[in-house]
């Protein structure tokens, strides 16, 4: 028997609406474990993606130099410059790192010496080292499958010129000019070796080894003497 105020259709439809209601409710739970799912896997995917881009654009040359046990005054500033491809790809990656020390060349060039002996590079005595000649302390180095070159010297005193003024600008107080002049500049270049080329053999004008003189002496007259052509 029906209740009072209620007639036939709302009996029908009361199945069906139910029906409809759990329905909208699955789909809402699952909707809702997608978009956690979805989360989680951008969460958890997100951090070894932040370190690998970082150690893709991170050279771990330069991390191996941070480590380099020298004093803090020896690397006071740094900067650093890279090129060329790390796979080699039309160029080998050059490293090249500027540091700022606040002691002498002569200090300075012990401690980076001592760091780098400690660190397991060996000295490289080597032809073209340096490539021309050049003021301060120039020495290289090898270890596994690079070179190093370490350049210390006394820093550039005078400001380059700015806006057509001369370079060298008079100072009232010289000692003011010597105080800022203090200190020591290094550089550090770092190669792979197969792309360094003192790693490869060096020609030579050895006779005895060549075989031949390579540059042999012109007489004075290397055409001889013409012979005169019949009248």
């Amino acid at each position: 028997m029906r209740a009072p105020g209620r007639d036939a259709s709302d009996d029908e439809d009361a199945p069906g609406a139910r029906s409809e209601a759990r329905r909208q409710s699955r789909e809402r739970r699952r909707l809702r474990a997608a978009v956690l799912a979805l989360v989680s896997v951008v969460l958890l995917g997100a951090v070894p993606l932040f370190f690998g881009i970082r150690t893709l654009s991170r050279d771990p040359v330069f991390d191996n130099l941070d480590q380099l046990n020298v004093p803090g005054w020896a690397a006071a500033k740094t900067v650093d410059d890279v090129s060329g491809s790390r796979w080699c790809l039309l160029d080998c990656r050059l490293r090249e790192r500027t540091v700022t020390s606040e002691k002498s060349p002569e200090e300075t060039a012990r401690a980076y010496e001592s760091a780098l002996r400690e660190d397991g590079w060996q000295p490289w005595k080597v032809a073209r080292c340096p490539e021309q000649e050049t003021k301060g302390s120039y020495t290289c180095w090898r270890r596994d499958e690079l070179t190093l070159d370490l350049w210390v010297r006394e820093p550039t005193c005078v400001p380059p010129p700015v806006d057509g003024e001369p370079a060298i600008v008079p100072s009232p107080d010289p000692s003011a000019a010597a105080a800022q002049c203090t200190g020591s500049l290094v550089s550090v270049k770092v190669r792979n070796a197969i792309d360094d080329e003192r790693t490869r053999p060096q020609p030579s004008t050895d006779p005895s080894l060549t075989g031949e003189d390579p540059f042999p002496t012109v007489s004075a007259d290397p055409l001889g003497e013409l012979t005169p052509s019949p009248s």
